[in-house]
C-alpha cells in the first residue's frame, strides 16, 4: 500500500483525501446505480476512487443487509476483493472450504455412508482460498470502502424506484423516479445501472425479459445452531439420500453455524413457492429425515427461506441500438437468475460490475469512445449463458435419485471436472478489441489471453519484500504493462527507452499533461535474476518513476523471482522473456515478444483516445 504520495497525511491511510464536492447531493450524476447487493456495490465501490466521476446507489430496502441470502466467495472473487483492499479482512472472517464429502444411501438403500472426501481447490489454482462469508458481512466491507473513498459514497436507502425514463437533455438523457420517506424524487444521469435483481424494475423499463424455465423443484435453506453425531458437520458436504432427497450443508464462520439447502416437492402446476408456506419446522423435519440414523438437533434457526431452481438469461445486457451506444445496464439478478447450491450467484454478479466498472470510467474521463460499452454485454452474457448451463448441470445431477454407487459418482465427476469452473478462474473472453490473438502464447503458457491474469509470489526489488505480483494491481482503472525480462535486460531497456521517449509510445499518447507518467499505464517489469544481484541504480528511468507535487520516486515498479519461480509456475520463456498487457480488470488482453513495439500499440490504439504529453 502507497501513500503520502502528495504530502504526510495522519490517520488510516486506506482513508483517501476527499474530493471536492464528495459529500454533495445532486440529482445530476454521472452514474445512477440501483440496487445495494454485491453487483450494485461492486461497481459502487469501484466508481467511488475516482474523484471526477460523480455517483449515486439506491436501495429499496431501509438499511443495510443484516442477514441471510448468498454466502460462497469464488477464489477469483477474493482475488478482486485483494484489488480493492480487503481480502485481507474477508479471509481472516470466513469459513474456508478445504474439503468436499460425499454421501450416498448405504448398503441395500439403508441410511448414509461417505462416499469420498477430496480437496476442494486444487493446488496453485489460486493464492486464494474458497470461503464461506455472510454476504452481510461482505456488504459491510464494500461500505467501509466506499465511505473512505475520495467521493465518501453513501447509500440512498428507502428509495423505491418508480420508472425509467429517457429524456432530450445531452448530457443526462436518464431520469429515474423514486418514492421515498421524504416524498417523490427524480434524479438524472449520464447512466443508469440496474442491479436491482431478480424482479428488476430497470429491466422492465427497458423492455427486456429473463427467458428460461423453472426445473419445478422447490427447495428450502436454513442457517442453523445444531448438535448433531453427523461427522462432517463442519465440511461441505452433498449429501443423496436413497428417498428423503438430498442436502447440501455448508459450515458458516464462526465455528458453529451451518447453512442447509434441503430438497422438498416439486410444484405443480402454476405453483410458487410462496404458495407452500414452508416453515422453519418443516425445513428441520426434512432436513432430520435425510441425515437419518444421524440424530440433528436444531437449537436455533437464524433464517430461512424457500425458492424454486429456476435458470433464465436475459439475450442482452443494455439498451445499445445499431445507431445509438448503450446507457443503460443491467447486471447480477437483474439478468440472470439461477439455484444457489453451486455458489456462483454472488460472484457472477460481482464479475459482471467488475467488467463494468472500469469501462464507465474510461468514456466518463474521455479516456476511450462510449463504443467501449458495449462489450460489457457482448463479454457478460456470453459468461451467464455459461453459468445457466453449468447451473441446469449441476442442479439435475444433484437432486437425481441415486440407484447405485455409480450414479453417485457421476455427480461427483462432475464436481470435481468443473472445479476451476467454480473457483471463478475458467471465465476466458473471446477475441475482441479487448482481448488480443494468442499467437505468441507459448511464451507464457500459464497466463491464458482473455482469462485473468494468474499471479505467483515475487521478491520486489526495492525493498526485498515478498509479495504476489497480481496484488499490486489495485482497481484503479489502469491498464498494466508487465514485462518479464529474458536472458539479457536489452529487450527491457529497449523497451523502457521506447515507452519513455518515442511519440509513438502509448505512455506519450493516452496521458495528460501534468499527471503522473502511470496514472493510465502502469508498466512494471520482472527481472528473472536474483534479486540481490540486480542494482537498483541501473534500472531505466522509466522504472524509478517521478510523481506527485514533489516529484517523489516510485521504488515499487520491479520485481525479482523467488521460490516458487513465477517464470516456471506460469510457464514463462527465461530465455526470450515476454510482454504481458493487462485489463483494468485484470485480464489478460495480450501476450506478445519483448519486441514486438507495434503490436503493444495496436493494442491501446484499438480502445484508448489519444491525449498527448
Amino acid at each position: 500500500m502507497q501513500y503520502h504520495l502528495n504530502g504526510f497525511t495522519p490517520g488510516d491511510p486506506a482513508r483517501a483525501p476527499e474530493a471536492d464536492g464528495a459529500t454533495d447531493v445532486s440529482d445530476a450524476v454521472d452514474v445512477l446505480i440501483i440496487g445495494c447487493g454485491p453487483a450494485g456495490l461492486t461497481l459502487a465501490t469501484q466508481l467511488a476512487a475516482f474523484r471526477d466521476i460523480t455517483t449515486r446507489i439506491t436501495e429499496r430496502k431501509t438499511g443495510p443487509l443484516i442477514m441471510g441470502q448468498a454466502d460462497g466467495l469464488a477464489c477469483r472473487s477474493l482475488e478482486m476483493f485483494a484489488a480493492f483492499g480487503f481480502a485481507e479482512k474477508v479471509v481472516k472472517e470466513a469459513y474456508h472450504v478445504n474439503e468436499v464429502a460425499f454421501w450416498r444411501p448405504g448398503e441395500e438403500g439403508e441410511g448414509l455412508t461417505r462416499a469420498e472426501r477430496i480437496q476442494d481447490v486444487e493446488d496453485d489454482l489460486s493464492e486464494m482460498p474458497h470461503v464461506i462469508l455472510s454476504q452481510a458481512r461482505l456488504h459491510d466491507f464494500f461500505l467501509e470502502r466506499m465511505a473512505q473513498s475520495p467521493r465518501r459514497l453513501v447509500p440512498d436507502y428507502a428509495y423505491d424506484l418508480c420508472d425509467v425514463s429517457y429524456t432530450d437533455d445531452p448530457d443526462h438523457p436518464i431520469t429515474a423516479r423514486f418514492d421515498t420517506p421524504d416524498g417523490p424524487e427524480t434524479i438524472h444521469a449520464r447512466y443508469l445501472v440496474g442491479c436491482d435483481g431478480a424482479r428488476s424494475t430497470v429491466r422492465t423499463a427497458m423492455g427486456l425479459t429473463l427467458q428460461g424455465a423453472s426445473a419445478r423443484q422447490l427447495w428450502g435453506v436454513m442457517d442453523v445452531l445444531v448438535v448433531t453425531d453427523f461427522p462432517d458437520i463442519r465440511l461441505k458436504c452433498a449429501i443423496q439420500s436413497a428417498g428423503e432427497g438430498s442436502i447440501l450443508i455448508i459450515p458458516r464462520e464462526g465455528g458453529y453455524m451451518v447453512r442447509m439447502y434441503i430438497e422438498l416437492d416439486e410444484l405443480q402446476g402454476d405453483e410458487r413457492a410462496a404458495d407452500r408456506n414452508v416453515t422453519a419446522e418443516m425445513l428441520i423435519a426434512k432436513a432430520q429425515a435425510i441425515l437419518a440414523p444421524y440424530v440433528l438437533e436444531v437449537k436455533e434457526v437464524v433464517w430461512c427461506s424457500a425458492y424454486e431452481i429456476g435458470q433464465r438469461v436475459c439475450d442482452r445486457f443494455d439498451d445499445a441500438s445499431d445507431v445509438a451506444d448503450p446507457r443503460v445496464f443491467i447486471a447480477g439478478d437483474a439478468c440472470h437468475t439461477h439455484s444457489p447450491k453451486a455458489g456462483q450467484g454472488m460472484n457472477v454478479s460481482m464479475a459482471d460490475t467488475f467488467n463494468l466498472g472500469w469501462k464507465l470510467a474510461h468514456v466518463l474521463r474521455g479516456q476511450a469512445e462510449p463504443a467501449l460499452l458495449r462489450s460489457y454485454s457482448a463479454e457478460r452474457q456470453a459468461k451467464a449463458k455459461e453459468l445457466i448451463d453449468f447451473d441446469r448441470d449441476m442442479a439435475r445431477l444433484f437432486s437425481a435419485k441415486p440407484r447405485d454407487s455409480e450414479e453417485t459418482a457421476q455427480f461427483q465427476r462432475y464436481f470435481k471436472k468443473h472445479g476451476r469452473y467454480t473457483a471463478g478462474v475458467a471465465t476466458r473472453y473471446d477475441a475482441s478489441a479487448l482481448t488480443g490473438p494468442a499467437t505468441h502464447q507459448a511464451l507464457a503458457s500459464g497466463q491464458i489471453v482473455g482469462m485473468r491474469f494468474h499471479s505467483a509470489p515475487v521478491i520486489r526489488l526495492g525493498d526485498a519484500k515478498r509479495v504476489h505480483l497480481g496484488h499490486m494491481f489495485a482497481a484503479d482503472g489502469r491498464w498494466r504493462i508487465l514485462a518479464f525480462g529474458g536472458q539479457d535486460d536489452t529487450a527491457i531497456d529497449d523497451l523502457c527507452t521506447f515507452l519513455a521517449d518515442d511519440p509513438k509510445s502509448p505512455l506519450r499518447r493516452f496521458t495528460g499533461k501534468g499527471v503522473d507518467i502511470d496514472s493510465v499505464i502502469d508498466v512494471r517489469v520482472v527481472y528473472p535474476h536474483s534479486h540481490r544481484d540486480k542494482r537498483l541504480e541501473a534500472l531505466p528511468t522509466l522504472l524509478l518513476p517521478r510523481k506527485g507535487k514533489h516529484g517523489l520516486i516510485d521504488y515499487e515498479k520491479v520485481f525479482c523471482p523467488t521460490t516458487p519461480d513465477i517464470y516456471d509456475l506460469r510457464g514463462i520463456d527465461r530465455k526470450k522473456g515476454v510482454l504481458l498487457v493487462l485489463r483494468p480488470d485484470q485480464f489478460v488482453s495480450a501476450v506478445l515478444p519483448l519486441s514486438d513495439l507495434a503490436g503493444l500499440c495496436a493494442i491501446f490504439d484499438n480502445v484508448l483516445v489519444p491525449k498527448g504529453c
